[in-house]
């Protein structure tokens, strides 16, 4: 494999293991399987597809903007490594050591939630459903260190690292489109204990994506 992919292939990785678990498809899909509860397949469909839309929207602008926010303050790369890995450690440590278990999605919802057709959901597709509970600060603050992991004097090397997390980015968003659309199978073949070991090891794999990146921020920091 040519040397050029090696970066693009890491960045790739890094970027899913690292959204996973804060955009947690497979949890979303739980607590929001209230809102598709009287919507027909053709309904459920076209609900489904914005939501989609809206989550890479606000993804895609958090990724590129992120850059232009760090100049704008003034922020160093390294030091956004170093605050964002452990940040991201902080929260894979958090969901690793958590006990709660959402036995009940309809227990998120606001009180006197009521879902019923597309017309009575269309002004919830983006908030709730999309921000916060798909792609909240969260995502944004992982989106955020990922644009500052692939920064790069040379314009190649950032146009393959930034489109190595591009593709993460579609690669959730396909994922969300899948688990909200097969919400109601997801709910009988997974069960709660499925998909609590599921969080468990997404949840390990996000502590160490973190201490990975803020260990590159303190190589970078001290010039090791």
């Amino acid at each position: 494999m040519p040397a050029i992919f090696h970066p693009f292939i890491h960045l790739l990785f890094l970027g899913i293991i690292a959204l996973f678990p804060v955009v947690n498809p497979i949890g979303s899909a739980l607590i929001i399987l209230p809102y598709f509860a009287h919507l027909d397949k053709a309904e459920k469909r076209r609900a489904v597809n914005k939501i989609t839309i809206y989550a890479f929207f606000i993804c895609t602008v958090s990724l590129f903007a992120g850059h232009w926010i760090l100049e704008l303050f003034g922020i160093s790369i390294p030091v956004i490594q170093l605050a964002g890995g452990i940040m991201i450690s902080k929260m894979g440590w958090e969901f690793l050591s958590s006990d709660k278990q959402d036995d009940n999605p309809q227990d998120d919802l606001p009180d006197g939630i009521k879902p019923s057709g597309f017309d009575t959901i269309e002004n919830k597709l983006f908030y709730p459903i999309t921000f916060p509970i798909t792609t909240g600060a969260g995502t944004i603050s992982v989106l955020f260190t990922l644009s500052a992991h692939s920064a790069s004097p040379d314009m190649k090397s950032y146009l393959i690292n930034t489109g190595a997390i591009l593709l993460s980015i579609i690669f959730m968003c396909v994922l969300i489109y899948i688990f909200y659309l097969n919400t109601k199978v997801l709910v009988a073949y997974l069960g709660s204990n499925g998909e609590k070991i599921f969080n468990r090891i997404t949840s390990f794999l996000i502590f160490c994506v973190g201490l990975q990146i803020a260990f590159t921020g303190i190589k970078s920091l001290f010039n090791i």
